[in-house]
């Protein structure tokens, strides 16, 4: 391999890249509104000569590079967040602008960057012959991430491989382009969309105790709700914390693997509510609970603390603790339901695949994260670690059991956040190792390269 020859190729990329990366920004494309970026996408993939460029039912666009029957996959989430309040951006997030050093607009970091930078990685492949015979590399555009993580997996896995005679075995691991600030990620933490639901009985409002307000047996649930993010684990404690899955006397199977992820944590991120008017008691409220779950905690049995808690039980049959479901359609018009459970996944650090990316940035960079000067505050880290937040990896590696692993440009912290940028270095790099890494990958073997992962429920998800 030439590693000198790979960094200049990549490089003579930066202005199309760049480009691009500024074409695909332009068109907003929220969760289910990803049409047009799937069309600019579909339209540079066939100008640079991709085997075959696809668009499958729910509106994933999918290149191909390569000809065989074992596939190497670089997975891209092509939908953003909206912008929230125009007035915190400095430039229109739509047009933005660029510097020498920078793309600005929604979507750089999170993450149409890392589509940019897979598609040109796979062109680098086929110009310098770099597709190892008897492979095919897949490049994914996938749709309604920010929505539902991994949904758009899950169609590629049930749905989009059986009509094109393609088993699941035959991806040998998948590379997700989610921003890693400089780093290689072999996992995260997994997450639940959790909703409780509670009854009463209205009455007029200047006689409330002739009713039973529902807000406020809420406001009981809701106090320990936080108490379980907020609690130690002490032997006295009542309700205890989730930092007790650090602790080996609660969690003895996973408690290095949590440590290694982090706590669980889980917050009430929305409230509603049904009353007959502003002078009524509320005969019913409902919260949403984000729950984010790491290593040795199941989808039931995070339900299950909730259910448990002393309000909970004191209310009994009026309240109801329950997993959300999605089903929104696709841009396609497409609805394919599932259910709001992200699986927590870890590979191991000698995994060959997680080692091919990591011999491949040695090689070209070095043993350290690299990165623009105002990005190096948050790279000083391992090489080798993981996301805070979650990925399609929730259903890639966490629910099938794929091998993935997590290499992308710009930073986590710029995700969802007003003036988002990306750096151009960053695409730079991502590129040329996607394009060395194939080479250096030695095979799957016969290891279980997992450490941990969540699995699924006893839904029966096609």
């Amino acid at each position: 391999m030439d590693c000198e020859q790979i960094r200049k190729a990549a490089m003579a990329y930066q202005a199309d890249m760049t480009r691009f990366l500024r074409e695909m920004i332009s068109h907003p494309s929220e969760s289910c509104e990803e049409k047009e970026v799937v069309a600019c996408i579909k339209a540079e993939m066939e100008k640079l000569g991709y085997d075959e460029v696809e668009v499958d039912g729910l509106g994933n666009v999918i290149g191909w590079m390569g000809q065989g029957d074992r596939i190497i996959a670089i997975d891209s989430h092509i939908d953003t967040v909206g912008v929230g309040n125009r007035d915190n951006w400095e430039a229109d997030p739509y047009e933005g602008y660029e510097t020498g050093e920078i793309i600005f607009g929604r979507g750089g970091s999170d993450q149409e960057g890392g589509m940019a930078a897979a598609t040109y990685g796979v062109k680098l492949m086929k110009d310098l012959g770099l597709i190892p015979q008897g492979y095919r590399i897949m490049v994914v555009g996938s749709v309604q991430e920010e929505d539902c993580d991994g949904m758009c997996w899950q169609y590629i896995i049930n749905k989009f491989f059986p009509a094109k005679g393609i088993k699941k075995e035959q991806v040998e691991f998948v590379i997700s382009t989610e921003p890693t600030d400089g780093g290689i990620y072999r996992g995260h933490r997994g997450r639940m969309e959790i909703r409780v639901d509670v009854k009463g009985i209205s009455c007029h409002g200047s006689a409330p105790e002739r009713g039973d307000n529902a807000i406020y047996k809420m406001a009981d649930i809701v106090r320990e709700i936080r108490a379980l993010n907020e609690n130690d684990d002490a032997d006295g404690t009542e309700i205890k914390g989730l930092v007790k899955m650090l602790n080996p006397k609660y969690n003895p199977e996973h408690y290095e693997d949590a440590r290694f992820l982090g706590r669980g944590t889980c917050t009430v991120s929305q409230i509603f509510y049904t009353s007959p008017s502003r002078c009524a008691v509320a005969d019913s409220c409902a919260v949403s609970v984000d729950r984010r779950m790491t290593a040795g905690e199941t989808w039931d049995s995070c339900l299950e603390e909730i259910r448990a808690l002393p309000s909970v039980k004191k209310y009994g049959e009026d309240v109801k603790v329950s997993m959300y479901m999605y089903d929104r359609p696709a841009w396609t018009g497409l609805k394919y339901e599932t259910e709001c459970y992200f699986p927590t996944w870890i590979n191991k650090e000698s995994a060959p695949h997680v080692q091919a990316l990591a011999d491949a940035h040695k090689a070209l960079y070095g043993e350290k994260r690299i990165g623009h000067p105002d990005a190096m505050k948050l790279r000083d880290r391992p090489l080798i670690d993981k996301w805070t937040f979650s990925t399609n990896g929730v259903s890639i590696q966490g629910r099938y059991g794929i091998p993935c692993v997590g290499f992308g440009p710009g930073a986590e912290s710029q995700a969802h956040a007003p003036n988002e940028i990306t750096w151009k270095q960053d695409l730079v790099a991502c590129a040329a190792v996607y394009a060395a890494c194939v080479g250096l990958y030695k095979g799957k073997g016969d290891e279980d390269v997992c450490v941990y992962r969540g699995g699924k429920t006893d839904n029966d998800i096609k």
